[in-house]
Protein backbone atom coordinates (compact mmCIF):
# COMPACT_ATOMS: atom_id res chain seq x y z
CA UNK A 1 0.00 0.00 0.00
CA UNK A 2 1.91 3.05 -1.41
CA UNK A 3 0.02 6.36 -2.56
CA UNK A 4 -0.17 9.84 -1.76
CA UNK A 5 -3.64 9.86 0.28
CA UNK A 6 -1.48 7.26 3.15
CA UNK A 7 1.59 9.98 3.43
CA UNK A 8 1.08 9.95 7.20
CA UNK A 9 4.44 11.79 8.33
CA UNK A 10 6.43 14.32 9.79
CA UNK A 11 4.29 16.54 12.79
CA UNK A 12 0.80 14.42 11.01
CA UNK A 13 0.74 11.28 13.70
CA UNK A 14 0.93 13.71 16.55
CA UNK A 15 -1.37 16.27 15.17
CA UNK A 16 -3.73 13.23 14.50
CA UNK A 17 -3.51 11.85 17.66
CA UNK A 18 -4.30 15.44 19.47
CA UNK A 19 -6.80 16.99 17.54
CA UNK A 20 -8.84 14.35 15.53
CA UNK A 21 -7.86 11.06 18.11
CA UNK A 22 -10.81 11.78 20.94
CA UNK A 23 -13.05 13.39 18.19
CA UNK A 24 -13.66 10.44 15.61
CA UNK A 25 -11.77 7.54 16.36
CA UNK A 26 -11.78 6.96 20.22
CA UNK A 27 -15.89 6.79 20.06
CA UNK A 28 -15.39 4.02 16.97
CA UNK A 29 -12.57 2.47 19.02
CA UNK A 30 -14.41 1.71 22.38
CA UNK A 31 -17.30 0.38 19.81
CA UNK A 32 -15.09 -1.97 17.98
CA UNK A 33 -13.15 -3.39 20.94
CA UNK A 34 -16.24 -4.04 22.59
CA UNK A 35 -17.08 -6.35 19.60
CA UNK A 36 -13.27 -7.85 19.21
CA UNK A 37 -13.54 -8.64 22.77
CA UNK A 38 -16.94 -10.46 23.08
CA UNK A 39 -15.81 -12.44 19.58
CA UNK A 40 -12.98 -14.01 21.18
CA UNK A 41 -14.53 -14.44 24.83
CA UNK A 42 -11.91 -15.33 27.08
CA UNK A 43 -9.64 -16.84 24.57
CA UNK A 44 -5.50 -16.51 24.55
CA UNK A 45 -5.14 -16.38 20.61
CA UNK A 46 -3.02 -13.66 19.03
CA UNK A 47 -4.72 -10.74 17.82
CA UNK A 48 -3.47 -8.82 14.99
CA UNK A 49 -4.40 -5.13 14.53
CA UNK A 50 -4.30 -3.30 11.32
CA UNK A 51 -3.62 0.37 10.06
CA UNK A 52 -3.16 0.88 13.73
CA UNK A 53 -2.26 4.57 13.37
CA UNK A 54 -0.64 6.24 16.86
CA UNK A 55 -2.46 3.52 18.83
CA UNK A 56 -5.91 5.07 19.74
CA UNK A 57 -7.34 1.27 18.97
CA UNK A 58 -4.79 -0.81 20.35
CA UNK A 59 -4.91 0.80 23.52
CA UNK A 60 -8.59 0.23 24.10
CA UNK A 61 -7.47 -3.45 22.62
CA UNK A 62 -5.34 -4.14 24.85
CA UNK A 63 -7.11 -3.59 27.90
CA UNK A 64 -10.39 -5.46 26.46
CA UNK A 65 -7.94 -8.46 25.73
CA UNK A 66 -6.88 -11.45 28.01
CA UNK A 67 -3.71 -10.43 29.95
CA UNK A 68 -2.15 -13.60 27.93
CA UNK A 69 -3.62 -12.83 24.66
CA UNK A 70 -1.20 -11.51 22.16
CA UNK A 71 -1.75 -8.17 20.40
CA UNK A 72 0.33 -7.38 17.48
CA UNK A 73 0.01 -3.78 15.88
CA UNK A 74 0.88 -3.01 12.76
CA UNK A 75 0.70 0.44 10.28
CA UNK A 76 2.56 0.53 6.71
CA UNK A 77 3.98 3.58 7.94
CA UNK A 78 6.92 3.68 10.41
CA UNK A 79 6.11 7.56 11.94
CA UNK A 80 2.52 6.35 12.97
CA UNK A 81 4.28 3.20 15.06
CA UNK A 82 6.82 4.97 16.24
CA UNK A 83 4.81 7.88 17.72
CA UNK A 84 1.87 5.25 18.93
CA UNK A 85 4.50 2.78 20.53
CA UNK A 86 6.37 5.68 22.68
CA UNK A 87 2.70 7.51 23.44
CA UNK A 88 2.24 8.07 26.97
CA UNK A 89 -0.04 5.53 28.96
CA UNK A 90 0.08 2.84 26.46
CA UNK A 91 -0.40 -0.37 27.79
CA UNK A 92 1.62 -3.26 27.74
CA UNK A 93 2.58 -5.85 26.52
CA UNK A 94 2.32 -4.89 22.59
CA UNK A 95 3.85 -5.61 19.73
CA UNK A 96 4.87 -3.04 17.40
CA UNK A 97 5.80 -4.13 13.75
CA UNK A 98 5.50 -2.27 10.35
CA UNK A 99 3.21 -4.19 8.05
CA UNK A 100 1.01 -3.68 4.72
CA UNK A 101 -2.09 -4.96 5.08
CA UNK A 102 -2.39 -6.45 1.29
CA UNK A 103 0.60 -8.53 1.77
CA UNK A 104 0.58 -9.05 5.15
CA UNK A 105 4.30 -10.74 6.54
CA UNK A 106 2.98 -13.59 8.83
CA UNK A 107 2.57 -17.31 8.17
CA UNK A 108 -0.47 -18.83 7.14
CA UNK A 109 -3.08 -19.40 10.32
CA UNK A 110 -1.76 -17.71 13.12
CA UNK A 111 -3.96 -15.36 14.69
CA UNK A 112 -7.35 -15.70 15.93
CA UNK A 113 -8.83 -12.46 15.73
CA UNK A 114 -7.60 -9.81 12.82
CA UNK A 115 -8.98 -6.24 13.67
CA UNK A 116 -8.88 -2.93 11.72
CA UNK A 117 -10.07 0.72 12.06
CA UNK A 118 -10.58 3.07 9.54
CA UNK A 119 -8.13 1.58 7.13
CA UNK A 120 -9.23 -0.64 4.42
CA UNK A 121 -10.16 2.24 2.35
CA UNK A 122 -6.71 3.28 1.63
CA UNK A 123 -5.73 0.15 0.75
CA UNK A 124 -5.41 0.22 -3.42
CA UNK A 125 -5.89 -3.06 -3.62
CA UNK A 126 -9.33 -3.38 -2.00
CA UNK A 127 -9.62 -7.09 -2.03
CA UNK A 128 -5.74 -7.92 -0.90
CA UNK A 129 -6.81 -6.99 2.52
CA UNK A 130 -9.74 -9.31 2.86
CA UNK A 131 -7.37 -12.05 1.25
CA UNK A 132 -4.57 -11.55 3.55
CA UNK A 133 -6.85 -11.76 6.40
CA UNK A 134 -8.76 -14.88 5.42
CA UNK A 135 -4.70 -16.34 4.81
CA UNK A 136 -3.59 -15.44 8.44
CA UNK A 137 -6.66 -16.44 10.45
CA UNK A 138 -7.43 -19.87 12.08
CA UNK A 139 -10.39 -21.20 11.12
CA UNK A 140 -13.75 -19.32 12.58
CA UNK A 141 -11.36 -16.61 13.41
CA UNK A 142 -12.73 -13.53 13.68
CA UNK A 143 -12.06 -10.22 11.33
CA UNK A 144 -13.84 -7.07 12.71
CA UNK A 145 -13.22 -3.91 10.64
CA UNK A 146 -15.04 -0.36 10.33
CA UNK A 147 -15.28 2.00 7.39
CA UNK A 148 -16.72 5.28 7.25
CA UNK A 149 -20.06 5.97 5.55
CA UNK A 150 -20.50 8.46 2.77
CA UNK A 151 -20.21 12.86 3.06
CA UNK A 152 -24.17 12.55 3.41
CA UNK A 153 -23.63 11.04 6.83
CA UNK A 154 -20.20 12.47 7.75
CA UNK A 155 -20.85 15.97 7.71
CA UNK A 156 -16.97 16.93 9.01
CA UNK A 157 -15.90 15.11 5.78
CA UNK A 158 -17.96 16.86 3.22
CA UNK A 159 -17.16 20.82 4.92
CA UNK A 160 -13.26 19.49 5.28
CA UNK A 161 -13.48 18.26 1.51
CA UNK A 162 -15.17 21.40 0.19
CA UNK A 163 -13.58 23.69 2.25
CA UNK A 164 -10.40 22.44 1.00
CA UNK A 165 -11.46 22.30 -2.55
CA UNK A 166 -12.40 26.41 -2.72
CA UNK A 167 -8.61 26.95 -2.68
CA UNK A 168 -8.08 25.29 -6.05
CA UNK A 169 -9.46 26.53 -8.99
CA UNK A 170 -8.91 22.95 -10.79
CA UNK A 171 -8.03 19.55 -9.75
CA UNK A 172 -8.27 19.89 -5.39
CA UNK A 173 -7.09 17.82 -3.50
CA UNK A 174 -8.97 14.38 -3.72
CA UNK A 175 -7.76 12.72 0.33
CA UNK A 176 -11.21 13.11 1.86
CA UNK A 177 -12.71 11.20 -1.30
CA UNK A 178 -10.62 8.23 0.22
CA UNK A 179 -11.87 7.83 3.63
CA UNK A 180 -15.50 8.04 2.82
CA UNK A 181 -15.63 6.34 -1.15
CA UNK A 182 -15.74 2.69 0.33
CA UNK A 183 -19.02 1.50 2.38
CA UNK A 184 -21.36 -0.31 -0.12
CA UNK A 185 -22.49 -3.51 1.60
CA UNK A 186 -22.74 -5.17 -1.33
CA UNK A 187 -19.00 -5.00 -2.28
CA UNK A 188 -17.97 -5.86 1.45
CA UNK A 189 -19.98 -8.64 1.60
CA UNK A 190 -18.77 -9.96 -1.87
CA UNK A 191 -15.14 -9.61 -0.86
CA UNK A 192 -16.18 -11.41 2.71
CA UNK A 193 -17.68 -14.25 0.77
CA UNK A 194 -15.15 -14.55 -1.79
CA UNK A 195 -12.73 -15.11 0.87
CA UNK A 196 -14.07 -17.64 2.28
CA UNK A 197 -15.30 -15.68 5.35
CA UNK A 198 -18.86 -16.22 6.62
CA UNK A 199 -21.42 -15.24 9.68
CA UNK A 200 -21.63 -11.49 8.38
CA UNK A 201 -23.19 -9.06 10.32
CA UNK A 202 -23.03 -4.98 9.10
CA UNK A 203 -24.30 -2.42 11.31
CA UNK A 204 -24.40 1.14 11.00
CA UNK A 205 -23.32 2.92 13.76
CA UNK A 206 -24.03 6.95 14.34
CA UNK A 207 -22.07 8.40 16.85
CA UNK A 208 -21.38 12.04 18.30
CA UNK A 209 -18.19 14.23 16.97
CA UNK A 210 -17.36 16.43 19.81
CA UNK A 211 -14.44 18.27 19.67
CA UNK A 212 -13.04 21.52 22.72
CA UNK A 213 -13.36 23.48 19.28
CA UNK A 214 -14.12 24.35 15.76
CA UNK A 215 -10.81 25.29 15.26
CA UNK A 216 -9.07 22.17 17.33
CA UNK A 217 -11.00 20.21 15.10
CA UNK A 218 -10.00 21.92 11.48
CA UNK A 219 -6.30 21.59 12.36
CA UNK A 220 -6.60 18.00 12.92
CA UNK A 221 -8.78 17.62 9.36
CA UNK A 222 -6.42 19.84 7.69
CA UNK A 223 -2.61 19.32 9.10
CA UNK A 224 -3.17 16.18 10.78
CA UNK A 225 -4.17 14.03 7.21
CA UNK A 226 -2.24 13.47 4.34
CA UNK A 227 -4.29 16.04 2.74
CA UNK A 228 -1.76 18.87 4.48
CA UNK A 229 1.36 17.10 2.15
CA UNK A 230 -0.63 17.63 -0.86
CA UNK A 231 -1.33 20.88 -0.35
CA UNK A 232 1.72 22.10 0.64
CA UNK A 233 3.27 20.47 -2.45
CA UNK A 234 0.67 22.79 -4.58
CA UNK A 235 2.31 25.94 -2.83
CA UNK A 236 -0.35 27.00 -0.88
CA UNK A 237 -0.46 27.60 2.76
CA UNK A 238 -2.03 25.57 5.63
CA UNK A 239 -3.33 28.24 7.87
CA UNK A 240 -5.60 30.07 5.62
CA UNK A 241 -7.56 26.99 5.02
CA UNK A 242 -7.65 26.09 8.69
CA UNK A 243 -9.42 29.39 9.26
CA UNK A 244 -11.86 29.21 6.83
CA UNK A 245 -12.43 25.50 7.41
CA UNK A 246 -12.78 26.37 11.45
CA UNK A 247 -15.68 28.90 9.96
CA UNK A 248 -17.23 26.61 8.50
CA UNK A 249 -17.44 24.28 11.23
CA UNK A 250 -18.73 26.58 13.18
CA UNK A 251 -21.49 27.15 11.11
CA UNK A 252 -22.26 23.49 11.46
CA UNK A 253 -21.77 22.66 14.67
CA UNK A 254 -21.19 25.39 16.94
CA UNK A 255 -17.84 26.00 18.84
CA UNK A 256 -17.08 25.64 22.07
CA UNK A 257 -17.18 22.67 21.84
CA UNK A 258 -18.00 21.61 18.42
CA UNK A 259 -20.68 18.92 18.06
CA UNK A 260 -21.98 16.76 15.13
CA UNK A 261 -22.90 13.20 13.71
CA UNK A 262 -20.75 10.72 12.52
CA UNK A 263 -21.62 7.62 10.63
CA UNK A 264 -19.12 4.39 10.19
CA UNK A 265 -19.82 0.49 9.03
CA UNK A 266 -19.03 -2.15 11.85
CA UNK A 267 -18.32 -5.30 10.25
CA UNK A 268 -17.92 -8.42 11.80
CA UNK A 269 -17.25 -11.95 10.17
CA UNK A 270 -15.64 -15.49 10.77
CA UNK A 271 -12.92 -16.86 8.73
CA UNK A 272 -14.04 -20.34 6.63
CA UNK A 273 -17.45 -19.92 8.17
CA UNK A 274 -18.72 -19.39 4.40
CA UNK A 275 -17.78 -22.79 3.41
CA UNK A 276 -19.29 -24.86 6.95
CA UNK A 277 -22.73 -22.94 6.39
CA UNK A 278 -23.19 -24.55 2.82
Amino acid sequence: MSEANARFLGTIPELYDRHLGPVIFEPYAADLSRRVAAGTAAAAAPVLELACGTGILTQQLRACLPVRAQLVATDLNQPMVDYACTKPGMPAPIDWRTADAAALPFPSTTFGALVCQFGLMFVPDKEAPFREARRVLVKDGLFAFNVWDGFEHNPFGRIAHETIASFFPADPPNFYQVPFGFHDPNVLRQFLKANDFGQVQLEWVTLEARSPSANSFAVGLVKGNPVSIEIQERGVALDPIVDALEVALVRAGGDHPFRSTMRALVVTARAGAARTNR
